[in-house]
């Protein structure tokens, strides 16, 4: 699913209406019609619903919601802000067509905020759309405040009133939505760490704009959807052989931190991988050949850290950097690593920190390589930033300079890659954020891409699978529990999930 600017979004409107021909009053009417179904399905009349609409085409959907739920016979109250100088002509519209149903408030200032809303309540936000670029000020930010303090359930139409699509909104005076139902796309802010208060949670829905137009538009944001998925995924062959699916070598562990290793190793193989060695100091080889039998074991020469590397010619990928350590023979290591081996890799964790420590390393990187960071990592690796926007922005130039796929985990996980484009993920839950859940990735990554999966597709499929695993995991364990083993064991049901695609 593309996600497109607010402005890209506003032509599509437009073209949408010059050529299916279709009216921008009765768009809108097909819009509303297409929340007040999903209001429906989510919610229950028990509850009383206050609607509050600016005076553009955002409060002329409201409008038109109050009308289609009113003649439903839910107990609704409709507010305006402010109407009283200029309004869109389908606000007009529907400002009359409702008033021939029912009152509609006014507020005009904060005196007109008489009236009280319940914590058992449900307020419609529909004030400001996708196209504000300015910030709240006034009577209408004396409203937001009012409904945000109101105690009710807030669903806001097409994005929360305050909150700017694609670029940082100031966030003093954003409405905090428990609920969004966007129209056609998700907006880019949804899917950023800073703007999680104000859309908890999202869905689309599809209002029929031109899908010609849709598919004409160039957009570097991806939402990785089911869809998506379907194209990526390759099932196997009747006659496929072990070394169809990959030779895989995985550096990773030191003393006291052998969990780290095997949970990768673990996830490497039940993610696919036809023949899976890991190369682990000595003191983790009785704890990694009766932990995973079905890996192959190399060790190192000393006991507690990782100093070399094995002869890695036999090996399609390597995935290095689960519980490594940073200590100087190991930083040796990963430089004549990077400097002898050629193809795509696998670069999470301790690695990461490394790279950090030693910026020049990934210069040497092998071009195309996959590296899967935590926001923490990211920092250390590139700085401090203001806003996510800029962090965004980071992540894709450094992907772009050293023609690399940077995996920066978190909900909506966003993978960038060489040509400049954005992948966001659409699977995981809060119950991920726990220690071992980045070493499932990276084995499940790395799996993928030693199954002869592009870099691209590797790390977009196995951060989905990822999530996917997670997301059947919680239905029979709750997030608090889940716990990176956990994420393992239900891969199986992950991959049977992708099978009925």
């Amino acid at each position: 699913m593309k996600i497109l600017s607010a402005e890209q979004i506003r032509k599509a409107d437009q073209f949408t209406i010059a050529n299916e021909p279709i009216a921008s009053i009765d768009l809108m009417e097909r819009a509303s019609q297409t929340f007040v179904d999903w209001f429906e399905l989510n919610f229950d009349k028990s509850r009383k619903v206050f609607v509050f609409c600016g005076t553009g085409n955002n409060g002329g959907d409201g409008l038109a919601i109050s009308r289609m739920l009113l003649k439903k016979e839910w107990d609704l109250t409709t507010i305006t802000i402010s109407h009283t100088g200029k309004s869109s002509q389908d606000f007009a519209i529907n400002h009359e067509r409702l008033t021939a149903l029912c009152t509609i408030r006014n507020v005009e200032s904060p005196k007109n905020l008489d009236f009280t809303i319940g914590e058992g309540d449900l307020v419609i936000d529909a004030i400001f759309g996708s196209g504000l670029s300015r910030e709240v000020s006034g009577i209408h930010a004396e409203a937001i405040d009012f409904i945000n303090n109101s105690g009710a359930g807030i669903v806001a139409v097409d994005i929360p009133s305050g909150l700017f699509s694609d670029k940082p909104s100031p966030k003093d005076v954003i409405i905090k939505a428990d609920h969004v139902l966007c129209f056609q796309f998700p907006k880019l802010a949804f899917l950023l760490p800073e703007n999680g208060e104000f859309a908890k949670q999202w869905h689309s829905t599809n209002i029929g704009l031109s899908e010609d137009f849709i598919q004409n538009q160039k957009s570097i944001y991806t939402y990785v959807d089911r869809n998506f998925i379907k194209k990526l995924y390759r099932p196997r062959s009747k006659f496929a052989h072990k070394t169809d699916f990959g030779r895989v070598l995985l550096i990773a562990g030191s003393w006291g931190k052998m969990g780290a290793a095997t949970l990768c190793a673990k996830a490497t193989i039940r993610s696919g991988a036809g023949l899976v060695t890991t190369h682990i100091p000595k003191c983790g080889y009785t704890i990694m050949q009766t932990a995973v039998p079905e890996a192959m074991v190399s060790t190192d020469i000393l006991e507690e850290q990782i100093t070399r590397f094995p002869n890695t010619q036999p090996f399609d990928t390597i995935g290095i950097g689960p519980g490594i350590g940073t200590l100087s023979k190991t930083r040796t290591m990963l430089l004549q690593l990077f400097s002898s081996y050629k193809k795509p890799m696998v670069i999470d964790a301790d690695a990461l920190n490394i790279i950090a420590q030693e910026k020049s390393l990934i210069r040497i990187l092998p071009q195309r390589s996959i590296l899967t960071p935590h926001p923490g990592e990211f920092r250390r690796m590139v700085g401090e930033w203001k806003d996510d926007f800029e962090r965004l922005d980071l992540q894709i130039a450094l992907s772009v300079k050293h023609k690399i796929y940077i995996v920066l985990k978190g909900a909506h996980t966003s993978i960038s890659t060489p040509e400049g484009n954005v992948f966001f993920n659409s699977t995981g839950n809060p119950g991920m954020a726990s220690g071992g859940s980045g070493d499932v990735l990276t084995g499940i990554i790395t799996s993928l891409l030693g199954q002869k999966y592009s870099p691209k597709d590797a790390a977009i499929l196995g951060v989905f699978l990822h999530g996917l695993a997670a997301d059947i995991a919680i239905e029979f364990i709750g997030e608090e529990s889940l716990c990176a083993s956990d994420i393992i064991d239900y891969l199986p049901q992950a991959f049977m999930d992708l099978k009925g695609i």
